[in-house]
């Protein structure tokens, strides 16, 4: 489905690229002028089809028609088609500058404008994350491709340019796009069989899902957690990481910790994960707040429970290295040190 969006996103943006097109075969033919006079008037002629189709005026064939009477204007007049050599590249270049800040901002101001040929299409955080990272790979190679146009202009026969200006840009996108959709069959495989986690809004409102690997991958994807702090008159029950563990590996941290399942509630994840990790199964548990948490690696929407039990408690082995009271003098000592999770740090003077 993504190669068919980009197939289609291509074969609408195609017309834009039209008087360009049309310019090159015939220059080839009669020379520049009467190209530039065939092209322009293809360009106005999709102007007016647009206008009565539409009701309104296509703005990327406006720029194309415009840049080619301005540099293709310029060109005559010097006896120079220098710089109608360079429009092509100069388009590309800036449609490259378009796309790369689109995929390495927070504005993806690409999207919104895709928005108006693909109507009726949405796109969960997780689908947007992925369009991003194939912006990315799109920016590097519309990158080169723009300056090897630059350079045709200056350098080499005529019909190396004349192949990256017209049919070139529309090769090495069909290229690219098959081995995306090549690349993308492979990893789906794998992603089916990981676990995958919900994704939600800063208010806690479903918003798709992703693979576990993904939200962990600096992605920023937020998705749900839970932590619950156990007290008793001994102190603070802590538990501490195992090594294995991805993130925070060897560190003291909530007694219970954990990611909730996909199509799983906060309540039912925090019976699970208390279940799985400390082996208490019926408890009172009071909410304290939810916060959004960042870190190098992922966000998170943390909802932060707190209750009193006593035990006794049974860790789980492969999560838990160990589970022992803290004292609250014992805890506020070590602040600071490395020796706790930074969540757990956060989250201690409200939980008191």
């Amino acid at each position: 489905a993504s190669i068919m969006n980009k197939l289609d996103l291509l074969k609408r943006l195609l017309p834009g690229f039209l008087p360009i097109l049309v310019f090159i075969i015939v220059d080839e033919i009669w020379g520049t002028w009467y190209g530039l006079v065939v092209a322009i008037g293809i360009g106005v002629i999709e102007l007016g089809i647009g206008f009565v189709r539409k009701r309104q005026v296509d703005r990327f064939v406006i720029l194309d028609v415009g840049l080619l009477l301005a540099l293709g204007g310029v060109s005559l007049l010097l006896d120079n088609d220098i710089f109608f050599k360079l429009k092509p590249g100069v388009i590309s270049l800036l449609m490259t500058g378009m796309i790369g800040f689109s995929a390495f901002s927070r504005h993806n101001i690409l999207l919104q404008m895709s928005q108006r040929y693909m109507k009726g299409i949405e796109m969960n955080p997780y689908q947007m994350w992925m369009m991003q990272q194939t912006m990315k790979r799109i920016f590097w190679l519309l990158l080169g491709y723009s300056l090897l146009s630059i350079l045709s202009a200056f350098i080499g026969p005529k019909v190396i340019w004349g192949f990256l200006n017209g049919p070139g840009l529309f090769v090495v996108m069909g290229l690219y796009m098959v081995m995306e959709w090549w690349q993308k069959k492979s990893q789906n495989q794998q992603l089916q069989e990981e676990e995958w986690v919900p994704l939600v809004d800063e208010s806690g409102q479903a918003k798709g899902s992703a693979p576990r690997s993904i939200v962990h991958n600096g992605s920023r994807l937020l998705h749900p957690v839970v932590h619950l702090h156990v007290f008793s008159a001994d102190g603070l029950l802590l538990q501490k990481r195992p090594l294995h563990k991805q993130i925070q590996h060897g560190k003291w941290d909530t007694a219970v910790g954990g990611h909730v399942d996909a199509g799983e509630s906060i309540e039912k994840a925090l019976q699970r994960e208390t279940s799985e990790e400390i082996g208490l199964q019926q408890l009172n548990v009071q909410f304290i707040k939810k916060y959004v948490w960042e870190s190098a690696v992922e966000r998170e929407l943390v909802f932060v429970f707190k209750t009193n039990h006593k035990g006794p408690f049974r860790k789980a082995d492969d999560e838990v290295d160990e589970l022992r009271f803290w004292s609250m003098p014992e805890i506020e000592a070590n602040l600071g040190k490395e020796l706790f999770t930074p969540n757990l740090e956060h989250e201690f003077q409200n939980i008191l």
